[in-house]
């Protein structure tokens, strides 16, 4: 298997160094050739453009910010589907609307090529270590072709449907963590004005049944939602109306109804000013 993988950020710069440790033929493209210099210790190869890494390529990885980027970078005379080849994947691990997948699954169909949107979860260091949780969408039948690709950075590695399946699955996740920011921050706070000493608190929580990562991140940011708003709010707020205009588009009244959850997500990015 040849893997081509664009988007060499935080998250996915690592992912890609897994795959080509791991022995598989890995061709870079990044927009600048700063971002691939880290790789010059790797028998990875670069190409000049996103069309020559999917004619390298037997399954193409994309692991970049938003839907305008997916786009951009599948169409086009110079876009991945243009170099893709009958038999090729293209993987979204970007956090994305589920329709974006579908509509692109569309195109490709045209070409023979096949669409799984497989979003992960757990930041650079998980992909460094890899524990990624990737959750995928998509037939079945490619989804195991390309495990063993996904399981060089992911652990677990969960089908969970069919296209746009796990790009829901990581907003309800998103929407989740987001949630439960708010409550830990709001938690803390109403601990300082009951004339708890909140330091304390932060070192108490954390250990017993009221646990959780987001109640850790908001006692390392301070206990306040401050820092975290400066520098995953937007990318949460990004999350939270992918989400909300999968709901509003839901058959019932009933569905389309905040909740609880996606209530407190609110609160909380109201919060971060977002």
């Amino acid at each position: 298997m040849r893997v081509g993988f664009i988007g060499l950020g935080s998250q996915g710069a690592p992912m890609a160094r897994r795959i080509a440790e791991a022995g598989y033929e890995t061709t870079l493209w990044a927009r600048r050739s700063a971002t691939l210099e880290p790789f010059a210790d790797t028998a990875a190869k670069t190409a000049g453009s996103p069309a020559e890494l999917a004619a390298a390529s037997d399954v193409v990885c994309l692991c970049v910010v938003d839907d305008a980027d997916v786009e951009q970078l599948t169409t086009g005379t110079d876009g991945v589907l243009a170099g893709m080849r009958r038999g090729g994947v293209l993987v979204v691990h970007s956090t994305v609307h589920p329709e974006t997948c579908r509509r692109l699954e569309e195109r490709a169909r045209v070409q023979r090529v096949s669409v799984l949107d497989a979003p992960v979860s757990g930041g650079g260091r998980a992909a460094q270590q890899g524990t990624l949780l990737v959750m995928v969408g998509g037939d079945p039948q490619v989804f195991a072709f390309c495990r063993p690709l996904f399981a060089t950075y992911g652990d677990p590695v969960v089908h969970l449907g069919p296209t746009g399946a796990g790009q829901i699955a990581k907003l309800l996740n998103n929407v989740l963590f987001t949630a439960q920011l708010g409550l830990a921050a709001d938690a803390l706070e109403l601990g300082g004005r009951l004339g708890l000493d909140t330091a304390g608190l932060g070192r108490i929580l954390p250990r017993g049944s009221a646990a959780s990562f987001a109640l850790e991140r908001v006692v390392d940011a301070g206990g306040t939602l401050r820092r975290i708003a400066g520098h995953a709010g937007g990318l949460l707020a990004k999350d939270i109306r992918l989400f909300t205009s999968i709901v509003e588009s839901a058959g019932t009244e009933d569905e389309r109804r905040p909740g609880p959850v996606r209530q407190a997500a609110r609160s909380a990015l109201d919060a971060m000013g977002r």
